[in-house]
């Protein structure tokens, strides 16, 4: 058996290495993620992709071995056709169907399972999405793997909610709060939100802030409102909230900054919505950081309820592993999103959440 070693920058480039030197049909052995050495191996290098491939069965265009170990199937794997409730013609998608077989090819729907898990969901999250998602496939969507990640993406979006970004009209004020943990990114999101508005959608701005806890962050905020050249007050009761609101009644979006609040802890939740009922807000966003556990963030969006909360800020998309774990949180939040965060550029790295590509954007591995 010709057994070849191949290294590159990416599992794309590996696994087109392998097909050019040992042909289409070339089977992989083992997949594994190394470093590079540098001054004298002390310090590590860039990373790269190690693939250890025959000639043999066909090369997986996507994904990699161990997202298939991480799913307990093998490649050349056939699913059990008795116990299916897919199209009996496509064979079973159960837990104990990964028997192997020379003689079957693929079935394109273990390489999206081992996508979908690669992505951060669990094996069982993964086959159940599939399952339901494939329900009345024709055998033409089926024996297509992009077909089959159309179909998921399409149930998926169908379960989150989206609702689009702020709409701001001339003549009126919209005021939004954001609430959340500390460390999402609120200050920031106010931020960019602040500055897109106010310098690409030319409408008038207001800041307040009531995140009295943090001085640099109520600095952080002032830096930006200088910079733009927009109004902002501080204030810590809700007479003074009353107060400023009334100031700045002629702006057209009225942004409030809040300090952070631990979840778990039911009296600082308790003051934030007595503080922000001392005036009338139109929307109040929970900010999520995407880096956050997801026992965690589901204990948040569970806790913050009670703040009135009515839509869902996704934050730190970029420092997060996998966003796999986000698609339940969001399916049972109830939430609407409203925005995705990717960075600290201001005004840039934000964008208004969309319909039809959010479940790309959860389900897609990072690689």
């Amino acid at each position: 058996m010709d057994v070849k070693t191949f290294r590159a920058k990416s599992m794309h480039e590996a696994l087109d290495l392998v097909r050019r030197k040992l042909g289409p049909d070339a089977s992989i052995l083992n997949t594994r993620e190394i470093h590079t050495r540098k001054m004298f191996g002390l310090v590590r290098g860039p990373q790269e992709i190690e693939v250890t491939a025959s000639q043999g069965e066909a090369v997986s265009h996507r994904s990699p071995r161990n997202a298939y170990a991480r799913a307990g199937i093998s490649r050349a794997s056939s699913l059990d056709q008795s116990t299916s409730s897919v199209v009996q013609t496509a064979g079973a998608f159960s837990e104990t169907s990964t028997a192997s077989t020379s003689t079957t090819s693929e079935d394109p729907r273990i390489s999206v399972l081992a996508e979908l898990i690669e992505a951060g969901l669990s094996k069982a999250s993964a086959r159940k999405l599939i399952d339901e998602a494939m329900r009345d496939a024709s055998s033409n969507e089926l024996s297509d793997p992009d077909l089959i990640r159309r179909r998921i993406e399409k149930r998926v979006d169908s379960q989150m909610p989206i609702g689009g970004p702020l709409k701001v009209e001339p003549g009126s004020r919209l005021t939004v709060a954001l609430v959340g943990p500390t460390g999402v990114g609120k200050t920031t999101t106010i931020a960019k939100l602040a500055a897109h508005y106010r310098l690409r959608e030319k409408r008038s701005v207001g800041l307040i802030t009531v995140d009295t806890y943090r001085i640099a962050a109520v600095e952080q905020l002032r830096t930006y409102a200088q910079i733009i050249d927009l109004p902002m007050k501080v204030v810590s009761t809700p007479h003074e909230m009353r107060e400023a609101a009334a100031e700045l009644d002629s702006v057209e979006l009225l942004l409030i900054d809040t300090a952070g609040r631990s979840p778990h802890d039911e009296i600082k939740i308790l003051e934030l919505k007595t503080l922000l009922q001392a005036i009338e807000i139109d929307e109040t966003h929970l900010v999520l950081s995407a880096a956050t556990d997801v026992r965690t963030l589901k204990t948040t969006t569970e806790c913050f309820h009670s703040a009135g909360t009515n839509g869902l800020i996704l934050t730190k998309l970029d420092e997060a592993s996998e966003l796999g774990p986000l698609y339940p949180v969001i399916r049972d939040a109830g939430l609407p999103v409203r925005y995705l965060t990717n960075g600290q550029n201001v005004p840039n790295d934000i964008e208004a959440a969309q319909a039809g590509n959010l479940a790309r954007v959860l389900l897609t591995p990072k690689r």
